[in-house]
């Protein structure tokens, strides 16, 4: 087939695909989209989701005691399951359960053996529902308490610098103050407002 140019190319396309019936169906739609809609149809132009209609403001509270109420049903009755925590706590957020161990990258002025509270609690949840805080939860809703159970150093990092042919080089030895906490109860109040 010699070389075409232009618009004759693509009258040679279309003359090639036309013996094979699927590549000619494939070309043929090609032909009217151009020639059709400027928008094509896409998931962007029509979305697949059908229309979602306002809520009224009676509804949505309505909706919001009952979900409340459900919530308030399982914490009284104490059928929730584990519960899980994500805390604020020395620069990070980290999130924990009942007796887990946490490694902090710094010294906290407690001592060993004493037993801390984390006020700035992020969520709690557990596996039907999760409360979450704008940004915390309140004291009053929410009780993490924790023990320090030992207070370390990391192992020695080298960090070492050198640039060759210029008579650079260093060496620093990082050695990290570490503590490790345990948690020992995530509690919630009886009653949401």
């Amino acid at each position: 087939m010699a070389l075409v140019r232009g618009a004759g190319l693509w009258r040679a396309c279309c003359r090639l695909l036309s013996g094979h019936p699927v590549l000619h169906s494939a070309a043929a739609r090609t032909q009217s989209s151009v020639s059709g809609d400027l928008v094509p149809r896409t998931s962007l132009s029509r979305p697949p989701w059908p229309e979602l209609r306002p809520v009224s403001v009676e509804e949505e509270r309505s909706r919001h005691a009952a979900v409340v109420s459900t919530v308030n049903q399982l914490i009284q009755q104490q059928d929730f399951g584990r519960l899980f925590a994500v805390v604020h706590f020395a620069g990070r957020q980290w999130k924990v359960t009942g007796e887990d161990l946490i490694l902090i990258e710094n010294q906290i002025e407690a001592e060993c053996g004493d037993r801390i509270r984390m006020e700035k609690v992020l969520l709690v949840g557990a596996e039907d529902f999760t409360l979450l805080g704008r940004p915390l939860l309140g004291k009053d809703l929410v009780r993490v308490e924790a023990t320090v159970i030992e207070k370390t150093e990391s192992w020695p990092r080298v960090h070492m610098r050198f640039w060759k042919r210029h008579r650079y080089e260093r060496k620093r030895i990082i050695i990290q103050p570490q503590t490790v906490i345990r948690i020992n109860s995530i509690e919630l109040n009886p009653r949401l407002s």
